[in-house]
C-alpha cells in the first residue's frame, strides 16, 4: 500500500493506493497503517487533484477507481451511498431500503461508518430519518462542512 498525506482545506488527509486502486481515505484523527509506504504515485496526485477541486466546489463527481474492502452487504451499501447525488441527502433508512433490506438501519449506519473512502463514497450525504447529522469518522462539523460545500 502506497499512501500520500496532503493538506487540503478539509485537515491533513492520507490517500492509500494499492496495485491501480484507490482503498483508502484517512482524516486527521484516524490512524495510519503501520505497513504503508508513505509516497506517491500519479493516481494518488490525481485523487487530491479532485480531492482539492472537490473542496473548492468546482468538483461534483469523483472519478476515481475505488475498491473499498468490506462484507458484501457493505458493498452494497457503498454502492447505494454512492448513488446519492451531489447537493441532496439520504436517510439511513432510505439507503436500508435501496439495498432490499429496510429493516437494516442500524447495520446500514455500522457500513457506513465502516466507509474505508469516505467522501470518495459521500457518506457524509446520510442523515437521519429527522433530518439531523449523525456520526461521520471526520466528525460533525466536518460532515456539516461537507454538506455545507454541496449546499444541502
Amino acid at each position: 500500500m502506497i499512501l500520500s498525506l496532503q493538506q487540503t482545506a478539509a485537515g491533513r488527509i492520507g490517500v492509500a493506493e494499492r496495485e491501480g486502486v484507490l482503498t483508502n481515505l484517512y482524516f486527521e484523527s484516524d490512524p495510519l497503517p503501520a505497513d504503508a509506504e508513505i509516497g506517491e504515485t500519479e493516481l494518488l496526485q490525481e485523487a487530491f487533484r479532485q480531492l482539492r477541486a472537490y473542496l473548492q466546489g468546482e468538483l461534483r463527481r469523483f472519478d476515481l477507481p475505488l475498491d473499498p474492502h468490506g462484507t458484501p452487504f457493505m458493498r452494497r451499501v457503498w454502492m447505494q451511498v454512492a448513488d446519492v447525488p451531489f447537493g441532496t441527502t439520504a436517510s439511513y433508512r432510505d439507503i436500508a431500503a435501496g439495498v432490499g433490506n429496510p429493516k437494516a438501519v442500524r447495520a446500514v449506519g455500522m457500513a457506513n461508518r465502516l466507509n474505508p473512502v469516505p467522501v470518495f463514497i459521500p457518506c457524509h450525504r446520510i442523515i437521519g430519518a429527522s433530518g439531523k447529522l449523525t456520526g461521520y469518522r471526520g466528525g460533525l462539523a466536518l460532515k456539516q462542512r461537507l454538506l455545507d460545500l454541496e449546499r444541502c
